[in-house]
């Protein structure tokens, strides 16, 4: 149980999409307007944690075309932010936010998240502390998942907050947008890597 708590915690704490726009709209909106984007997200983890569970995933991308799609969106997505995200310039842009955020942005970006399909199916799938008893497993794998993920996603957002209130210099912003682009970057090979291993 304690492996799988260190795998949470290394996984979701890495750069992703889900993190990467919440601390982008932490920085545009402040705090406490961002609450309801980060509760989108939330419920959209769970959701994606369910469809794994499930099963849904599996048959959903087991389907050629719709599997194609939904990667070319993701990937997609992904190469867009990590060229906004590098193309910034001397300024911390980690997402051009021009609308505020809501509930269903956060729902919509976990349904199109690779990242979180690759999470929820390693951590739900392996990691076995309780093999006499599956229930037991799936559901502290769930709280333990969901009790790491709100104070890291929670520190994200005001991470972004107090970037946007600090005065750094020029080069101390590019070399934050490199790294968040890079990070970005290694999200879409993941994406492309869990892709092919699916292939039938």
């Amino acid at each position: 149980m304690l492996t799988f708590a260190v795998a949470v915690i290394l996984l979701i704490l890495t750069p992703g999409p889900g993190v990467m726009t919440t601390a982008g709209f932490g920085a545009a909106y402040g705090f406490r307007p961002s609450l309801r984007y980060v509760l989108g997200l939330f419920i959209g983890t769970n959701l994606v944690m369910l469809a794994v569970i499930s099963g849904l995933a599996a048959i959903l991308l087991s389907i050629p075309w719709l599997r194609t799609v939904l990667m070319l969106v993701s990937v997609g997505y992904l190469l867009y932010l990590a060229s906004r995200i590098a193309l910034a310039g001397a300024r911390v842009a980690f997402i051009e936010a021009k609308v505020p955020p809501g509930i269903t942005g956060g729902l919509m970006l976990q349904a199109i998240n690779p990242k979180a399909y690759a999470v929820n199916t390693s951590l739900m799938t392996g990691f076995n502390y309780a093999p006499d008893s599956p229930l037991f497993e799936l559901a502290s794998k769930a709280l333990i998942l969901n009790t790491i993920w709100i104070p890291i996603h929670l520190a994200w957002l005001w991470a972004g907050v107090s970037l946007h209130r600090l005065d750094l210099s020029e080069r101390a912003h590019h070399r934050i947008n490199i790294a968040m682009a890079l990070s970005m970057l290694g999200v879409v090979a993941l994406a492309m890597w869990s892709a092919t291993q699916a292939q039938p």
